[in-house]
């Protein structure tokens, strides 16, 4: 192994601990991951996911985001965020699977972008709202893929309802976490990446 390879695996090993603690505190430290509005919540913690994809890669992306759905999925039985939890996202499909996939989408589309268009900035960015959206249409998807009978009768709505809520969903809740995403991410990945070219380069 090279001095750069060595270097490179300390670098993941150190920054893969740093940001799967940061899940863990963001999952169970009040308003740290989850900011709560009316019965649904304004999740942040997409944007951990979002910057480990970036400076790391996609695979490390959807490792850090496999660990938050995981504490999403036993938070669910033990202690959910929100009212809708217990009756969603104790289905892995739901609570695992859209985080792992903004890990992979963010991580893959930036690397594709860059290759593009060489601006950093602009390629996480749009990298960065593509994971959010992607856990948001997923989440919302599958929710009525799988749940618009009980969702809908737990907010004593008709369920013919339930899309154009799930939809409204989308364009408040979902454009407002991948605006923050968008602006929030390159601000945290581009001097992490920085950093990582120092330490592979000395």
């Amino acid at each position: 192994m090279t001095i750069n390879q060595h270097n490179n695996r300390t670098y993941r090993i150190v920054f893969m601990g740093i940001f799967t603690a940061i899940i863990i505190m963001q999952n169970f430290v009040p308003f740290l991951g989850y900011i709560p509005v009316g019965p649904l919540s304004l999740t942040v913690i997409h944007i951990t996911v979002i910057i480990t994809a970036i400076v790391l890669g996609p695979v490390d992306g959807a490792i850090i985001g496999g660990i938050w759905g995981m504490t999403t999925f036993i938070r669910a039985f033990t202690f959910p965020s929100s009212p809708i939890a217990p009756i969603v996202f104790t289905n892995p499909l739901i609570s695992v699977v859209p985080r792992i996939l903004i890990g992979l989408i963010a991580g893959y589309a930036f690397q594709l972008l860059r290759r593009i268009k060489r601006f950093d900035l602009a390629a996480m960015s749009l990298s960065a709202v593509l994971g959010s959206l992607t856990n948001t249409i997923l989440v919302l998807g599958l929710i009525y893929l799988f749940y618009r009978v009980p969702y809908a009768n737990y907010y004593h709505m008709d369920v013919t309802q339930l899309l154009p809520a799930l939809l409204f969903i989308v364009c408040t809740n979902g454009l407002a976490e991948a605006f923050a995403a968008a602006l929030i991410s390159p601000l945290v990945a581009k001097p992490l990446m920085k950093v990582r070219r120092n330490k592979e380069r000395s």
